[in-house]
Parts: structure tokens; C-alpha cells; sequence
């Protein structure tokens, strides 16, 4: 199984922690939260992992590098400008697309998380889903719309913003995102985008331009979600 580690951000949220080092560096309880984020995906039987990298990415490569890329196969995609998560994504679609073209796990560096990315993997293929997210009943300022069938049909700007809607829906349901998804290869088929841009986006432009497609679905979760430096840590 594969992974993508989103780690290229200038975590500006933990300064001044990341004033010399990149985020995926800065640790709790001892330990980086890149390390956390790997050991926890090879636990799911995640083998090979592709780490982008931006700030201070040098660091990133020598320390994967001093602890032996913890048992896994692991290459660091180098962004020299920020591409965003879906610039990102694309950019090491490389790494992804390949004769076994199975479900792979796309994660960010700074959520910590006792979710169950097993059973989140089966219910992906249950679903024949496109994308799988992990989302949560919380307050967020980054929360999703999805409507009666657990489908992704808009967002919410602002704790107490307006909905966004990418199409009618019923029984239309507020999520908080929690940063973990599931995606299956051919997603890669339908990026077009280019440059620097965010997934979510681009999950929501297909949802507005296609009526038959595969579905951006929702697994509700129940473990613990700690995302440090963002005020809707719980």
C-alpha cells in the first residue's frame, strides 16, 4: 500500500517553532510528527510513502535519511514554489500510477489521529469511491457539505460562514474535514488543473460539471483528532 505525507507547508500556525526547522519536524512527546504520520500509516500497512516538501526540505530528506526512512520505502517530492494540496498531489502523481492502480492514502503531516485507516480503506471500495474523506461532528473553520447519500456537494466558508454549494442536494449534512483521505488512482485522469491548487477545490469543480461520476464520499469518524497550531484541535 502507498501513502502521500502533505508536509510542504511553512507551518505558520507553529511559529515559532518553525522558524528553523519545517513542520513535519517539530515534535510532540519526543517524537516529529512526520515520524508519528509514518509510523502510524506503516501500522496500516502502508510500505512505500512520497513526503512533499518545500520549506526547509533538505532537513526533511537528511533526517528520513538518518533513521533509515523508518523501515519503508520513501521518496520526497521537492516543490521550489508551494503548489498547494492538489498541486502537490499532482506532482507526484508519478509515484502512484503504475500496473496494481490500488486506493492509496493521502495524509497531512500535522494531524494526529487514532482513526481506523482500515476500515476507511474498505469502506472506500465499498463505495467504488473516487475519494474517501475522514470527516467529524465538530466546529471547524475548514467544514465540508454533504448531502443524504454521504456525497460531497459543497462547503462552508468561516465558522459561521455561508454554505457553498457545487449542486442542489437534500438533507445536506455539515462536516468538519479532518485531513486524512483515501483516493483511488484514476483520480489523476480527471486533474486538468494546473499549477498550485487545493484538492478540496477540485474535488468541488467535479462535483459541479459532472452529473455521472465517481463519488467524492464521506466516512464519519470516531477517534481522536489532534491537529497542532489549528484552533479546532479535538
Amino acid at each position: 500500500m502507498k501513502a502521500m505525507i502533505l508536509a510542504a507547508g511553512l507551518g505558520t500556525r507553529l511559529r515559532p517553532l518553525t522558524n528553523d526547522r519545517p513542520k513535519a519536524l517539530v515534535t510532540v512527546a519526543g517524537r516529529t510528527l512526520l515520524e508519528i504520520v509514518l509510523c502510524r500509516l506503516r501500522s496500516f500497512g502502508v510500505c512505500e510513502a512520497i513526503v512533499n516538501a518545500h520549506h526547509y526540505a533538505e532537513m526533511i530528506v537528511e533526517y528520513l535519511k538518518a533513521n533509515d526512512n523508518f523501515g519503508m520505502r520513501i521518496e520526497v517530492s521537492r516543490e521550489e514554489e508551494l503548489l498547494d494540496t492538489g498541486g502537490g498531489l499532482k506532482k507526484a502523481a508519478y509515484f502512484f500510477i503504475g500496473s496494481l492502480q490500488e486506493p492509496f492514502i493521502l495524509h497531512n503531516v500535522d494531524v494526529i489521529s487514532t482513526i481506523d485507516l482500515g476500515r476507511m480503506m474498505r469502506f472506500h471500495a465499498e463505495q467504488n469511491a473516487l475519494a474517501t474523506l475522514a470527516v467529524q461532528e465538530r466546529e471547524s473553520s475548514r467544514s465540508l457539505l454533504f448531502d443524504e447519500q454521504g456525497r460531497l456537494c459543497g462547503r462552508r466558508v468561516g465558522r459561521d460562514g455561508k454554505d457553498e454549494l457545487a449542486r442542489d442536494a437534500h438533507g445536506v449534512q455539515t462536516l468538519g474535514f479532518c485531513g486524512i483521505h483515501i483516493l483511488s488512482p484514476q483520480i489523476f485522469a480527471k486533474v486538468n488543473e494546473e499549477g498550485a491548487f487545493s484538492i478540496i477545490d477540485a474535488y468541488l469543480r467535479w462535483r459541479l460539471r459532472e452529473r455521472r461520476s465517481s463519488p467524492i464520499a464521506r466516512t464519519n469518524v470516531t477517534g481522536a483528532i489532534w491537529a497542532p497550531g489549528k484552533r479546532e484541535a479535538g
